[in-house]
Order: structure tokens, then C-alpha cells, then sequence
């Protein structure tokens, strides 16, 4: 009996579609699609790191068109249909990548990890990270310039590159504008009572753990929010666990609308009702880009250089700068000085707010 097993729908442990559609075998199949090219994408990261390495699909896709791709990483969830087979990293996962050989393999991360998995995998080329010695390296030339921007801080102030430029670069592409590829899988499956009459913005109030010297302050988000209310805007407060009684309570002072923290495909919804987003640098900024929102990003501790927006909003930094480089804490609140994010206005984001109103106008 002839089997095909390079073919795209294959599986070889359950029936393939064609077969459970059609009845037909292998031999003689008009459905038969060879793949040309096995893939694998090793980028584990935070949600955010994992949406903003999406728009390598679209190169993969273009120069590989007879593909199959395969992803493993810790955010499953938010992988497109792009990806064939989409692997949480798991021992078992793990153990079956071990026994499939792939053209290509790209490792996109430099946790430890990641670079050993990338090791122990079969592949005719790799790019990206790999270990040595227990260490992470640059596999090539292409992996060199993002391996030296994150080890001296001088090397990384000073790039002008974007994240999805530096990522291309890795993979050995060059980047041209390729967009986030985010799906809404909860559309229209949750009745938001938000007055859609109105412009509606987004108030991301949090931050996360791992950078709090990015939180802007309680007294200025609600500043934020009444002077938004006071213009006519339908003004929606997010955030996670971590935010919920600071939402609550930013509800209660101001009247915005709270709806409570959700899981994170019920939350890309949410973000999908919005025109204009207001966060920090966090997961949900990536959630707005990838749903094309218009963003006003409040950026501190980061190289401005490293966020694509695509045309879709703007940077807002403190005017007196920040000393706190990818850290923790704040240097000038240590020494009894003002944090730098209290440079950042209510006036100046109101202000933003009014600039990208008017680009989502003619948007439409």
C-alpha cells in the first residue's frame, strides 16, 4: 500500500482529513500536497515576546510556501493558524522533537532551555541561539548584533533597530513591514455593554511584575480618566488579577466602566472593542498591535527603537529622561527624587489621545 508520508495532511496516527472527508487513499490522491520544507520556531518567552516574533511567519510562509511549521513555547494560546503544529514545552513535546528531523530550525530565545533544546534537535540548518559550554550564543553572523545587545547596555542604547528587524535578522530575513499575526478566536462571542456612539479607549493600568519602575501613577490615570470622560470618550479600565481592586476602585472614583479580568482570548476581545489603547510597555500593547489599534505607549526603562507600531500611534517618554535602564526599580525615588513616569502628564496623553482620535477617524 503506498503512503505518503511527506504530505501536508499526514498524520500517521489518526486518519487524515482527506481520507475522513472523501474516503480516498493515498495512492492517487487529488488532495496530496507534499511539504517541502519541516520547520520549527523555539520561542518559548512572554506572551508579548511570542506575538511580536509572529510576523516571521509571513516570511517562512513566502520563502518556504510548501512548508509545514511547527512552534513550541509557553504561550500556545496565542499562536495563529499559521502554525501547523503548536507544542506547549513539555517532556513529552520535547522528546517527540527529538525524533523529527527539520530542514530548518530556528531558536529565537536565549534561555538556557531554549538553546539546548535547539541542540538536541535533528535539523539540516539552524539559526538563532544556541548553548555552549552552558551558555547561550549566536549560532552565526545573523544572531550576533541581538546577542550583543543583550549583554552591555551600551551596545543595546545605542541600536536603532526594532524587535521584528533584529528577529528577521536572526532567521537570516529581512524585515519589510510583516504584521503581527493575532487572532480574535472570541469574536463576537461576549456582549460588551459599551456605548459603541463613542470613541472607546483603553486604559491598560498595570505593568506587570518583573518592571514596576514602568507603572505610571494611580493619580494620573485617573486624571486621565475624567478628563477622557469630560470629552465624550467611552473609557474601558484593563488589567489582569494584579489590577483588578486598582480598576475597581478607578471605576468607582471616576464612573469609567470595569468589566473584571478575563483569560486571555476573552481579554483579545476586549481589546478589540477599543479604537485608541493607553498602556505601558506590557502584553497588552502587543495585544493592541496585533489587533490594530491605535496606541499610546508610556515607554521609560526601554530603547524607544526596539518597538515597531507600525504607523498605528505613538511614544510617549518622561521629558527628564529615565536612569533606570532595564531596571526594577527606580534610581531617582532610591536617592529621595521624583520617579520619571510622574513626567509624563495627564495633559500629554489627553493631548495623544486627541492625535490619534483624529487618525482613527480617518481610518474608517
Amino acid at each position: 500500500m503506498i503512503i505518503h508520508s511527506n504530505c501536508y495532511y499526514f498524520r500517521g496516527d489518526v486518519p487524515c482529513r482527506p481520507h475522513k472527508q472523501y474516503g480516498v487513499h493515498c495512492d492517487g490522491c487529488t488532495h496530496y500536497r507534499p511539504v517541502t520544507h519541516k520547520i520549527l520556531i523555539i520561542k518559548l518567552g512572554a506572551i508579548g515576546d511570542v506575538i511580536r516574533t509572529t510576523p516571521l511567519l509571513s516570511a517562512i510562509r513566502t520563502a518556504y510556501p510548501n512548508s509545514f511549521i511547527y512552534w513550541i513555547t509557553h504561550s500556545v494560546d496565542i499562536l495563529p493558524g499559521a502554525v501547523d503544529v503548536k507544542m506547549d514545552f513539555s517532556s513529552s513535546n520535547i522528546l517527540a522533537l527529538q525524533e523529527t528531523h527539520f530542514d530548518l530550525a530556528f531558536n529565537l530565545d536565549k534561555d538556557r532551555e531554549a538553546c539546548a533544546l535547539l541542540n538536541r534537535v535533528s535539523a539540516t540548518q539552524k539559526k538563532g541561539f544556541t548553548l555552549k559550554d552552558g551558555k547561550p550564543a549566536p549560532i552565526d553572523k545573523d544572531a550576533e548584533h541581538k546577542f550583543y545587545t543583550g549583554v552591555f547596555d551600551d551596545v543595546s542604547k545605542a541600536n536603532t533597530k526594532s524587535y521584528p528587524e533584529e528577529i528577521f535578522e536572526v532567521a537570516g530575513f529581512k524585515f519589510s513591514g510583516e504584521p503581527y499575526e493575532l487572532e480574535n478566536p472570541e469574536a463576537r462571542k461576549t456582549i460588551w455593554p459599551i456605548d459603541r456612539k463613542k470613541k472607546v479607549v483603553g486604559l491598560n493600568t498595570g505593568c506587570g511584575s518583573r518592571w514596576p519602575s514602568r507603572l505610571w501613577p494611580d493619580d494620573y490615570w485617573q486624571a486621565v480618566t475624567s478628563g477622557l470622560l469630560k470629552s465624550g470618550y467611552e473609557v474601558v479600565l484593563l488589567g489582569g488579577e494584579p489590577e483588578h481592586e486598582k480598576n475597581k476602585e478607578l471605576s468607582q472614583a471616576t464612573g469609567a466602566k470595569y468589566f473584571g479580568h478575563f483569560p486571555l482570548k476573552q481579554f483579545i476581545d476586549l481589546i478589540d472593542q477599543c479604537h485608541i489603547v493607553i498602556t505601558q510597555v506590557t502584553m497588552a500593547m502587543h495585544l493592541a498591535i496585533g489587533r490594530k489599534k491605535r496606541l499610546i505607549l508610556m515607554n521609560n526603562i526601554f530603547n524607544r527603537h526596539e518597538f515597531e507600531l507600525y504607523g498605528l500611534g505613538e511614544i510617549i517618554e518622561p521629558s527628564s529622561g529615565c536612569d533606570c535602564y532595564y531596571l526594577s526599580n527606580c534610581k531617582r525615588e532610591a536617592e529621595g527624587g521624583i520617579h520619571c513616569m510622574r513626567d509624563i502628564l495627564p495633559g500629554d496623553i489627553l493631548s495623544a489621545v486627541q492625535r490619534q482620535a483624529t487618525f482613527s477617524e480617518k481610518a474608517k
